[in-house]
């Protein structure tokens, strides 16, 4: 599968922004998908992840009841909502997507996204 990543930008603190991945493919719908982020000096991080079937959503901590995951099977696209955004929000966002268990084998070309204060 591939992905394409868009949507970022330069926004202020407090705003908020979404983040689209289109995948290709006819299998898209039986990947689980998800979004990882790098900021500048930092390691790449897990920030949120959708089941195949939509069914079932996680984040990491510091995005919870901020960012929001979904997806659409029928566009083939995944999306990552974020509002109340902060500068360390500020890195360059990757979708990603694996087949069954393990780690994510497919990841997109990354979007950039800053915050500025």
């Amino acid at each position: 599968v591939q992905l394409q990543a868009s949507g970022g930008g330069v926004v202020q603190a407090g705003g908020f922004l979404r983040l689209s991945c289109a995948a290709s493919g006819r299998t898209f719908s039986k990947y689980d998908m998800g979004w990882f982020r790098q900021a500048p000096g930092k390691e790449r991080e897990f920030v949120a992840g959708i089941r195949w079937s939509g069914d079932r959503t996680y984040s990491v901590d510091s995005v919870k009841g901020r960012f929001t995951i979904s997806r659409d099977n029928a566009e083939n696209t995944v999306y990552l909502q974020m509002n109340s955004l902060k500068p360390e929000d500020t890195a360059v966002y990757y979708c990603v997507a694996r087949y069954g268990v393990g780690g994510y084998d497919y990841w997109g070309q990354g979007t950039q996204v800053t915050v500025s204060s």
